[in-house]
């Protein structure tokens, strides 16, 4: 019986892995789970699974989920925000963490689990693309395994599984293209959020869905790789792949190319990370090869995608030049949405900020913390009148 908690369990990749647990009940136990305010779905979520700890981050939806339990008996503990997350997230009886938790909130409870010797299920990247040199010297110290759950990352680690990761030559990072494959930086001057929001092949939330319009997604996933795989940027190659049936592919030394293939489903990668070093029963559709038509392949188009470019340009700075690039993205996407800016706005505020914030080399957890507060209110003061 694995004992986990799920950082976030009411979004996408959260309520992905509670299927997952769902299908396999003998084999996992929920200890603890969190939401930010959806405190409907926490209350659902308590009563199928009886974990021993809920958290909201949310104050209202805190009290509000505290009143369904007034002059009630109940056998679990009701906590608050980051302080109830860094509880559930480094508990001495589970066995692993499932981060999935939306952007910098994610990554101080990450490293409280690691610091507790607990594994994790990473599927906020944000802890990596901003803090990957803590986290990973962190995970190191306290032989914690860094297991991906981002579908790409997932596939390369298969693919280098039983291999010499010193063999490898490249790392081809899929991408679907998003909904804006193909078009011209002139098309793309007044596309609404509504249009923005329609992926062609995943289901996720409304921030990551925009960063996979910008390719701001795919950018942060080559960060996100440098650090979970150790390769140079150099290596780390974007593929657009708009069928998103082959989720990765790492290139050996000898030419050879291995790729990982399934149907567009996140339950495999979840499932894969919940189950490492095994695997479990199917939970997806088996991919049906005499239906495929074609595969395809493209080069990213990064002149008018130039969120994909900057955030190349980020990772090879270093330091605190990510954490740079990818607070200022955070509040840009939110003020796309929000109306209040264009789509390629989002792109020219990233860009600004990296020219006008300079990186730290050398850094510590509470300098991340400064740059978000700092870059965030900087892109809402300027940008979001």
């Amino acid at each position: 019986m694995r004992k986990i908690s799920i950082l976030g369990a009411t979004g996408s990749i959260g309520t992905q892995a509670l299927d997952v647990l769902r299908k396999d009940r003998e084999n996992f136990q929920l200890v603890g789970v969190s939401a930010n305010s959806n405190s409907e779905k926490l209350l659902k979520i308590v009563e199928e699974f009886k974990p021993s700890y809920a958290v909201l981050t949310e104050r209202e939806a805190y009290l509000k989920f505290k009143g369904y339990f007034k002059n009630k008996n109940r056998n679990f503990k009701i906590l608050f925000g980051t302080e109830g997350l860094n509880i559930i997230a480094s508990l001495p009886e589970i066995d692993m963490t499932v981060t999935s938790v939306m952007g910098m909130s994610g990554l101080v409870p990450t490293i409280k689990a690691i610091e507790a010797g607990k594994d994790i299920a990473l599927a906020n990247k944000e802890t990596l693309v901003v803090g990957g040199k803590l986290v990973t010297k962190l995970a190191e110290e306290n032989n914690v395994k860094l297991i991906p759950v981002d579908s790409e990352h997932s596939a390369i680690f298969q693919c280098l599984r039983g291999n010499k990761h010193s063999d490898a030559e490249r790392l081809l990072v899929t991408a679907s293209g998003g909904p804006f494959r193909g078009k011209s930086k002139e098309e793309l001057l007044n596309v609404t959020v509504q249009q923005a929001l329609k992926h062609p092949s995943w289901h996720m939330g409304e921030k990551i869905t925009i960063d996979s319009a910008t390719l701001m997604n795919k950018g942060l996933e080559v960060i996100e790789a440098h650090w979970l795989f150790d390769l140079p940027y150099e290596k780390i190659k974007v593929v657009v792949h708009p069928e998103s049936i082959v989720h990765s592919m790492v290139e050996y030394k000898d030419g050879s190319v291995i790729a990982q293939l399934a149907s567009t489903d996140m339950r495999l990668p979840i499932q894969y990370a919940l189950n490492y070093p095994k695997r479990g029963k199917a939970v997806v559709d088996r991919l049906d090869f005499y239906s495929l038509k074609k595969l395809t392949f493209e080069k990213p188009d990064m002149n008018t995608f130039r969120s994909l470019k900057l955030a190349y340009e980020a990772g090879k700075i270093g330091g605190t030049m990510p954490a740079i690039l990818n607070c200022a993205n955070e509040e840009a996407v939110q003020l796309f949405l929000s109306n209040k800016i264009k789509f390629l706005d989002i792109s020219n505020i990233v860009e600004e900020c990296m020219n006008k914030f300079s990186p730290k080399d050398n850094f510590e957890l509470k300098d991340l913390l400064y740059i978000e507060i700092k870059i965030k209110e900087y892109v809402k003061t300027k940008f979001g009148k």
